[in-house]
């Protein structure tokens, strides 16, 4: 039987043995590549309209939460130094909102609020760095973050900085947010069985053209080539993947990866490889990842245990990987290749 295999990563994701579907749409938003499917169509709905209608919205989601682009919400949030109340949007409020919950229940490991040290190490919007930054430097800029100076009004459209260089990079969840609002769009519109997938963040709902539940591979953590760790058959549900295996540098044979943590203001150094989180929502499976990617495989696993997170863990050895995942994980999942 024909499968459809799609390798989730941090960054990109590859598709393998690909069947006819008639919704099939690939295209680059927020800096990264998106790939939906839907296995049945309304018959008054056309794949032209269905693209027209979520390139609108995609753009939309970029002009909101986009670092990269300097008049996108976000970019004029950060700019504006006031530490009075500003207005922002639905959309805007609803995802700090998510961030602000995943920090107070990682104690801080996911903060939005990273980002002058996710620049420093170079993997933001400016040139990437090939040298380490000074101790002095990191730890100015450690005084520059914190989620708690970033406020939400409870009785509005609201939200504040305590501080007015507070910067804020939703990188670490704004793909899941839009992977999470195509799915809506398509539920809109009368589908009620597609796969969408932006950055190697996923939402599935109901079937695959097979008649069966969406065949979902996460990637094994190698830099030098894609190749399959484990097949996942899934449904309903948010998926994402966080890995330090693609986003690095290197500096006399150290790499530094991507994934800073707001502790110590450096890059994380230990033997988690990647982490697979499921939720109700992508975005919120997003956040999940990054934080469990922070705390490394053993504080991550208690982590998800306690908080009953449905997680997947690819951790270094002296022979390669090992695999490890949380009880709520191993209920919800079927593997179904290796």
């Amino acid at each position: 039987m024909c499968l459809i295999f799609i390798l989730s990563a941090c960054d990109k994701i590859a598709e393998q043995k690909p069947q006819d579907y008639p919704y099939n749409a690939v295209g680059m938003t927020m800096g990264t590549s998106y790939n939906i499917k839907a296995s049945k169509l309304p018959d008054s709905l056309t794949p032209k309209e269905i693209n027209r209608q979520v390139k609108e919205l995609l753009d939309k989601v970029n002009g909101q939460m986009s670092t990269y682009q300097k008049d996108s919400e976000l970019s004029l949030f950060n700019q504006n130094t006031s530490t009075d109340w500003m207005p922002v949007s639905t959309e805007f409020y609803e995802v700090i909102k998510e961030a602000l919950k995943i920090s107070q229940l990682s104690n801080g490991l996911f903060d939005v609020t990273v980002g002058p040290l996710v620049n420093l190490w170079g993997f933001g919007p400016d040139e990437m760095t090939s040298a380490t930054p000074d101790e002095a430097v990191i730890k100015e800029r450690l005084n520059q973050i914190g989620y708690h100076r970033l406020k939400l009004k409870d009785d509005g459209l609201f939200a504040k900085k305590d501080i007015p260089g507070l910067y804020v990079d939703l990188s670490g969840i704004a793909k899941g947010y839009g992977v999470d609002q195509v799915g809506l769009l398509l539920e809109h519109l009368g589908i009620a069985d597609y796969m969408v997938e932006i950055g190697g963040e996923i939402r599935v709902k109901g079937k695959n053209n097979q008649g069966q539940a969406w065949q979902i591979a996460v990637e094994k953590p190698t830099a030098e080539k894609r190749v399959i760790e484990k097949v996942l058959a899934i449904t309903d549900t948010g998926m994402a993947t966080s890995g330090d295996y693609r986003n690095y540098f290197e500096v006399d044979g150290v790499r530094f990866s991507h994934t800073i943590d707001p502790r110590t203001g450096r890059p994380i150094n230990h033997k988690l490889a990647s982490i697979t989180i499921l939720s109700d929502t992508s975005m919120e499976a997003d956040a999940l990842a990054t934080a469990i990617m922070v705390l490394g495989p053993a504080e991550g696993y208690q982590f998800a245990e306690k908080n009953h997170i449905a997680a997947f863990f690819i951790i270094k050895s002296d022979k390669g990987f090992d695999e490890k995942m949380s009880p709520a994980f191993a209920q919800s999942t079927k593997v179904t290749k290796k």
